[in-house]
């Protein structure tokens, strides 16, 4: 029997902060990218400034910024799992179904989906 590429009996499984740089490492430069809820939120603290990565929000938001701390935040400016974030200057806002739409129309390089958002199917 061989063993799978993904199973690593040297160590132990990657934490969720491992497992989140992990995938902003495979994100190339210059991609529209959709987090979704939960896990995918975090990935957005390993992205570099410098890629020029805009980030998608399922709630409506298209240049989403870091997560929001103190006097920055915004109760009405939040990611998809709720949590405060900032804007980049030239972010958008529109309707969730909108955005929705964005995703399942092609419109964006890269969705980042959470464990629940994904189909027993595939």
């Amino acid at each position: 029997m061989t063993s799978s590429v993904l199973e690593r009996a040297d160590r132990a499984p990657l934490t969720t902060d491992e497992l989140a740089a992990r995938i902003a490492r495979d994100i190339p430069a210059g991609s529209y990218v959709n987090l979704g809820i939960g896990q995918p939120t975090r990935i957005a603290e390993h992205l570099s400034p410098d890629a020029g990565i805009v980030l998608h929000t399922e709630n409506g938001m298209l240049g989403m910024g870091p997560a929001a701390t103190g006097d920055d935040i915004d109760a009405d400016l939040t990611n998809a799992g709720k949590v405060p974030v900032t804007e980049l200057p030239g972010a958008a806002y529109f309707h969730h179904a909108d955005s929705f739409a964005m995703m399942r129309g092609g419109h964006l390089d890269v969705c980042v989906l959470g464990a629940f958002q994904v189909s027993v199917q595939g």
